[in-house]
C-alpha cells in the first residue's frame, strides 16, 4: 500500500541545482510543492480514475498567486522563466491532469493575450485570469489536422462589426467550462487570427472527450462553432498570421519540457521508495545490482533533463531562445521521461499498474506529454530545420 514516504517528496536534485536558483525561485517552487503534497496528490488518483476534474482545488491554486507566470503587470506575478518552469515541474510531479489545466490557462491562454492582445484586451482579461476568477482555453488543434496546425480550416468571416466563426476543434483543454476560449481561425484574406470567444456565445458547443487512457482528469473537449458571432474588438490585435500563433507555441513549449521532468521525478522517487521497502528473495530490492543500475540510469536522465531546462529558461529570459531550442528540449525530455516512467513501472512489478502507487498514473500521462504540443517527430523536424536550413515538412 502507498506510504507517506511514497507520497511526500523532498525533490530530486543530484547536481545541487537548488544552489543555482534565486530565493524567489526557491520560494515559488516550495509553495507549489506544498500545495501538491498536501492538496493535490492525496486526491489525484480518485479524480483520475473517475475522469473528473477537481474544481474545488482551483481557488486553492489561485491563492498561490502564480497564474500568468512570466507576464509582468496586469496583476500577474512576473516570474522568471526558471520559476515558471519549476511550477510546471512540481505541478506535474503532483498530477499531470491538473498541470495541463493550469498550463492551458496560465500559459497558452494568458500568454496569447499578453503577447498578441491590445492594451484593452490585456486590461480586460489578464487581471481576472491572474486571480483565476476567469478561466481560459486555447483552441488551435482540429480533428483533421493534428500536428499540421498550419492548415486549419476554421473560418472567420467579417460581417460588419463582427466576425462569424465556423469550424471544429479537438483536444481543447478547459473548453467545456472556460470563460474565454481563444479560437484560431483563418480570415477571408487567408491569414490566421486569434478570436476571444466568451462563455455563452450562441453557436458554440463543447463536448468533453471520453475514453482517454491518459490525463483522464483534465477535461479536453471537441468544439463545434456554428455561426458564432464575435465582436471585431475580440480579435487579438497582433495576431495576423500563423507566425504570430507560433510565438505563443514557442513561448510555452519549454514548459512541456519542464513538465516531463516532473513526471519522471515522481516515478523515480516512488520506485526508489518502493525498492527500499519491498523485500524479494530475503532482502530489500535496493540490495540488488540490477535495481541499483536502473535507479542510476533513471537519475542520470532526470539530471540531464533538469540542466537542459535550466539553461533553456536562462536563454528564454535573455530573449535568445529559438523555436529549435524549445523543440529540442521538448523532444529530448519527453523521450527520456517516457523511458524513466517505464522503468519505474517495471520495477514495481504488478504493483506498477495500481493507482495506489502513483507510478501507473504518471506512466499513462507521459503518453500524452510525448504527443501533445507537437509530436516527437514534429519536434525533431523543427530542430532539423534550424540545423540545416531546409524545411522537411510537406510543402504544397
Amino acid at each position: 500500500m502507498i506510504t507517506e514516504e511514497l507520497r511526500r517528496s523532498q525533490g530530486t536534485d543530484f547536481y545541487l541545482m537548488d544552489e543555482l536558483l534565486t530565493d524567489e525561485e526557491r520560494a515559488v517552487r516550495d509553495k507549489v510543492r506544498r500545495f501538491c503534497d498536501e492538496e493535490l496528490i492525496p486526491v489525484a488518483n480518485e479524480y483520475w480514475e473517475r475522469g473528473e476534474f477537481p474544481f474545488d482545488l482551483v481557488p486553492k491554486v489561485a491563492g498561490l498567486g502564480i497564474a500568468g507566470g512570466t507576464i509582468r503587470g496586469y496583476g500577474c506575478p512576473g516570474l522568471s522563466p526558471v520559476a515558471e518552469g519549476l511550477i510546471g515541474m512540481e505541478m506535474a510531479r503532483g498530477d499531470g491532469s491538473f498541470n495541463t489545466f493550469f498550463g492551458v490557462h496560465s500559459g497558452l491562454a494568458m500568454q496569447s493575450i499578453a503577447l498578441l492582445g491590445s492594451e484593452e484586451q490585456k486590461e480586460k482579461w489578464l487581471p481576472v485570469m491572474a486571480r483565476m476568477e476567469k478561466i481560459g482555453a486555447f483552441g488551435l488543434t482540429e480533428p483533421n489536422h493534428g500536428s499540421d496546425v498550419v492548415m486549419l480550416e476554421t473560418s472567420a468571416r467579417r460581417d460588419g462589426d463582427e466576425y462569424v466563426l465556423n469550424g471544429e476543434k479537438r483536444w481543447i483543454g478547459n473548453a467545456s467550462f472556460a470563460d474565454v476560449v481563444i479560437i484560431w481561425a483563418r480570415d477571408e484574406e487567408g491569414e490566421v487570427g486569434g478570436f476571444l470567444v466568451e462563455k455563452g456565445a450562441p453557436g458554440y458547443t463543447a463536448e468533453v472527450m471520453k475514453g482517454k487512457i491518459s490525463k483522464r482528469a483534465v477535461w479536453q473537449a471537441e468544439i463545434k462553432l456554428e455561426n458564432v458571432r464575435v465582436p471585431a474588438e475580440n480579435r487579438l490585435a497582433k495576431a495576423n498570421s500563423f507566425k504570430d500563433t507560433a510565438k505563443v507555441l514557442t513561448a510555452t513549449r519549454y514548459g512541456v519540457a519542464w513538465e516531463a521532468i516532473g513526471h519522471a521525478i515522481a516515478a523515480y522517487e516512488a520506485a526508489l521508495a518502493y525498492a527500499q521497502q519491498r523485500s524479494q528473495f530475503f532482502k530489500p530490492l535496493v540490495n540488488y545490482q540490477l535495481i541499483q543500475s536502473k535507479l542510476a540510469g533513471m537519475l542520470a536522465e532526470i539530471t540531464s533533463m533538469q540542466l537542459l531546462c535550466y539553461r533553456l529558461s536562462q536563454l528564454a529570459a535573455e530573449g535568445k531562445m529559438t523555436p529549435g531550442m524549445a523543440s529540442l528540449a521538448k523532444m529530448n525530455n519527453a523521450r527520456k521521461a517516457r523511458k524513466v516512467v517505464a522503468e519505474a513501472r517495471d520495477m514495481l512489478g504488478g504493483n506498477g499498474i495500481l493507482l495506489d502507487y502513483h507510478v501507473a498514473r504518471h506512466f499513462a500521462d507521459m503518453e500524452a506529454v510525448y504527443t501533445y504540443e507537437g509530436t516527437d517527430t514534429v519536434q525533431s523536424l523543427i530542430v532539423g530545420r534550424e540545423i540545416t536550413g531546409v524545411q522537411a515538412f510537406s510543402q504544397r
